[in-house]
């Protein structure tokens, strides 16, 4: 494998927009997290990287590994592109353990010469570990080639196992009709892999995307759960509002004949900016994801100071029913640095709160909303600007959370309840809702360098009670 240029890494410059306790690179561009696991006691998450600039570039896998899943240490980037089987990048992939050993299966990305960035090809390669640090890539890659019927679309293969055999998904794009899809491979092995088929497929480029990326396959509660990030969705009312959404199909896949029944898609985050999440099984048995934590399509301020994206914190997955949802995983709880805030308030019209450092905070705020006509927002400002809100308006059952400089809104729709319940993390540049656990979840990024104010806000006399704490990364 090729070694990093150290004489090209860039460092982050400025640390105004600098996040305290999420993901971020020590300089460089971020997106999509690869690789979770659990290996020889550390958890890992390795992320798509361009360590040369702010700007996307050949992707790179960089790599942190925890004990606790919220304090992360950088280690030396996994994976350098520039090698036969990846010459253009080492694209999106995940991490299985067997035999003791890491095996990182990841897409390699190559292009034709004719300097046309959107004109490339995609096959899937094997690298190793034996101390879950430094990696050895497999002599003999590539191990998967896209199928004859398949677009030049053909990334983020996502590994498990299953009674004693290996399986993997893979991001498709037909090339017939111009469809999103997922396709299916097994291998006793990891090395040698069979072609099992399309399991399931978009029924159309606006309903259901183009491209499915970033697939995720796991099981929870007896059903399985194919989850993926569809390019191409039009938006319909109040969803689908993103560039590119993120979601699930919930059903059941047969292995024996290679066949994934299922429901509708589901967006599983609300937000403006989270995008290809992936999750792993930990030790524990829960289901836990992180999610590229973004403004996509918006200007990234912190590209001008060196750095560029975060991911989320951990969330569990739940189910309740038939409907995926998420949780912070209970280790959020080690960021806690003191109890800011504990208290009962009524609150009618707009109130302010004098919080020490806002921007470093955990909020637990719980409303009684038993009125037809009681509405609710939790909203934080600089003085100049709405940066984040998120408003309940109890007629409606609807959820709607406002960011500064978004052309839009974002909404989800959790029917009309007797009771809010929030938890909220804000970092400098980021705040993360979970609401009715489970219920919805919103991701959004912030950027601002004034003084920040939190603010409760409702259209009548309402009780709230409001617990804060101090965090600290």
């Amino acid at each position: 494998m090729k070694d990093i240029d150290q004489t090209r890494i860039i460092k982050v410059s400025n640390i105004r927009y600098r996040e305290s306790f999420h993901i971020q690179t020590n300089g460089g561009w971020l997106n999509d997290p690869n690789g979770l696991c659990y290996y020889k006691g550390y958890y890992h998450v390795f992320y798509q990287f361009h360590p040369y600039s702010s700007q996307w570039g050949p992707m790179h896998w960089g790599h942190v590994r925890s004990k606790d899943l919220v304090h992360w240490e950088q280690l030396p980037v996994a994976l350098v592109p520039g090698d036969a089987e990846d010459t253009g990048g080492c694209f999106s992939g995940s991490a299985i353990v067997k035999d003791n050993r890491l095996f990182l299966i990841y897409t390699g990305h190559h292009y034709y010469d004719d300097n046309d960035q959107d004109h490339f090809w995609e096959n899937q390669n094997i690298a190793y570990s034996d101390d879950g640090i430094n990696f050895t890539k497999y002599n003999g890659n590539p191990v998967i080639e896209a199928p004859e019927d398949n677009s030049q679309d053909f990334r983020d293969p996502k590994v498990w196992e299953f009674d004693s055999q290996y399986y993997l998904v893979l991001g498709s794009r037909s090339k017939d009709d111009n469809r999103g899809r997922i396709l299916l491979y097994q291998s006793a092995d990891l090395l040698h892999w069979d072609y099992r088929g399309v399991i399931a497929k978009s029924t159309g480029e606006d309903t259901e995307g183009f491209m499915w990326e970033c697939p995720d396959f796991f099981r929870i509660n007896g059903r399985d759960i194919i989850a993926c990030s569809p390019m191409g969705i039009k938006a319909s009312g109040h969803k689908y509002l993103n560039l590119n959404q993120n979601g699930v199909f919930i059903g059941q896949l047969n292995y024996q004949t290679a066949t994934f029944e299922h429901g509708g898609f589901n967006e599983l985050d609300s937000g403006h900016n989270l995008y290809a999440a992936q999750s792993f099984l930990t030790p524990d048995g829960r289901q836990i994801q992180f999610g590229w934590f973004s403004s996509f399509d918006q200007p990234m301020p912190e590209q001008a100071d060196g750095w560029a994206g975060a991911l989320t914190l951990p969330r569990e997955l739940v189910l309740k029913d038939n409907r995926l949802g998420a949780i912070p995983a209970k280790e959020v709880k080690l960021l806690r640095n003191e109890q800011l805030l504990n208290s009962a308030q009524l609150i009618n019209g707009d109130q302010s709160l004098a919080i020490t450092d806002p921007q470093h905070t955990e909020w637990h705020v719980v409303v009684p909303v038993t009125n037809e006509n009681d509405e609710f927002t939790w909203q934080l400002s600089d003085g100049r600007h709405n940066l984040i809100s998120l408003t309940y308006t109890k007629a409606s059952g609807e959820l709607t959370v406002h960011q500064h400089g978004q052309a839009t809104n974002r909404y989800a729709q959790i029917g009309q309840v007797n009771q809010l319940d929030l938890r909220i993390f804000v970092d400098t540049s980021s705040a993360e809702f979970f609401i009715n656990n489970g219920a919805a979840t919103f991701s959004e990024r912030y950027y601002t360098t004034e003084k920040v104010t939190p603010h409760l806000v409702s259209n009548h006399s309402l009780p709230v009670n409001v617990t804060v704490y101090s965090l600290k990364g």
